[in-house]
């Protein structure tokens, strides 16, 4: 009988552990903020949560998504690793996107490839500063964002003049199947490969390995300094590809288009539970973490709350989930 009673007791245990490891889940927390935030709106402003707003919300949830997949790469390579500039790269790829298009679904091909190459050696460039002359991330990346300003203004002038092709304003404005946008698959096209790469390849194995413990890693032989330089290519080149989708999103290029996009993608990989040492996290959070903001964005634009309390708010939002989670002691070490 005593030995019955303790399996029960026993298995009542496990499943009590294991609910308590749901609940504070960063999506799971995350999840619930956000259906929260949904409800609230709905509530202060019937129609918040109508499906043609929510759709509107999910697709330009998808433009922070798409750049926070580069951000999750670079955070997970540890070492402090971040990258400041991703705002800076995503408007530099619209601009030259936009400009190489010109309005001309004939342009779409070379307007796609070209800057996002442009953003793969800038990548590759923060990557070689971080590795090669070990000048602090943080320190590298907010250089590289006035580098790349500096560039905006030369190439462009400091007049900003191009246009989406059609095919991409299809793409982003559109109504492709069932309704929805043609980004959103594509946002879940990108959201299949990230945690493919990052669960089911070398380089995702690596990757973690080098975020967990970068001395450990070199002596498994792992190629530390190639993982992290791939990892600040990896984070420019979606950085452009956000920036690409949100020229399509506005048809027409501003100088500051996407510049706002680097905190917040910061933001939603951490709030998604990507450990901001490194080595612990993944992409669905991320995601889920850029809905979480975008639907709080949209809340405070709704309750017509000023750009600056909205900032506070966040800054708000984000520290207390971080407390929630009970994760301090991981986010310390």
């Amino acid at each position: 009988m005593s030995t019955v009673i303790h399996r029960e007791v026993s298995v009542v245990a496990d499943r009590s552990v294991g609910w308590a490891a749901v609940v504070r889940d960063p999506i799971v927390i995350a999840g619930v903020v956000t259906v929260a935030l949904v409800v609230v709106g709905e509530l202060v402003s019937p129609g918040f949560a109508g499906w043609g707003q929510i759709v509107n919300m999910l697709r330009v949830a998808s433009f922070l998504g798409v750049v926070a997949a580069g951000q999750t790469i670079v955070i997970l390579s540890g070492g402090g690793g971040i990258d400041l500039s991703v705002g800076k790269v995503a408007t530099f790829a619209a601009i030259v996107g936009s400009r190489i298009m010109q309005g001309d679904d004939a342009g779409v091909a070379a307007g796609i490839v070209v800057p996002l190459l442009v953003c793969a050696v800038i990548g590759l460039v923060n990557g070689l500063g971080v590795t090669m002359l070990r000048i602090p991330p943080f320190v590298m990346t907010l250089g590289m964002t006035g580098v790349v300003h500096g560039l905006i203004m030369v190439y462009t002038n400091g007049r900003a003049d191009g246009r989406a092709a059609p095919a991409l304003t299809t793409l982003v404005n559109g109504k492709i199947v069932l309704g929805l946008p043609g980004v959103l698959f594509l946002w879940v096209a990108i959201a299949i490969l990230v945690t493919w790469l990052l669960r089911r390849t070398t380089f995702g194995w690596r990757l973690f390995a080098v975020g967990a413990n970068t001395q450990a890693a070199e002596l498994s032989g792992v190629p530390v300094r190639r993982t992290v330089i791939l990892a600040y290519v990896a984070g420019s080149v979606f950085a452009g590809l956000g920036g690409l989708l949100l020229v399509g999103y506005t048809e027409s290029v501003m100088l500051n288009l996407a510049d706002d996009y680097t905190m917040p993608a910061i933001a939603a990989v951490i709030i998604g539970g990507t450990l901001a040492a490194g080595g612990v996290g993944g992409y669905l959070g991320t995601a889920v973490g850029a809905v979480t903001l975008t639907v709080l964005t949209s809340l405070l634009t709704t309750l017509n709350i000023g750009s600056a309390w909205r900032t506070i708010v966040n800054g708000v939002v984000l520290v207390a989930l971080l407390s929630f989670y009970g994760r301090q002691k991981r986010l310390r070490a």
